[in-house]
């Protein structure tokens, strides 16, 4: 058995996401796993803005939740 280990591990994020009508589903602290990653569950069939804050780093993308979209992100990665 294989999977991904992130490089921060156990650390907090500030995650903000809304919907495309502007409606706030996420503002809050989050920490990752112990494998370096973040579950996040969203509604299906939409699409997101989603701000990602670690430290002094900001990363900003957008999501979707339609049939065929990726369920694993790991794009948005900090440079």
């Amino acid at each position: 058995m294989t999977g991904c280990q992130g490089e921060l591990v156990n650390e907090e994020f500030y995650i903000y996401i809304e919907d495309e009508e502007g409606n706030v589903v996420l503002d809050d602290v989050v920490t990752s796993h112990a494998n370096g990653f973040i579950d996040l569950w969203l509604p299906r069939d939409r699409k997101y803005n989603v701000m990602i804050t670690h430290e002094d780093k900001v990363v900003e993308s957008q999501l979707s939740t339609f049939e065929g979209d990726n369920t694993c992100i790991t794009t948005m990665q900090f440079l």
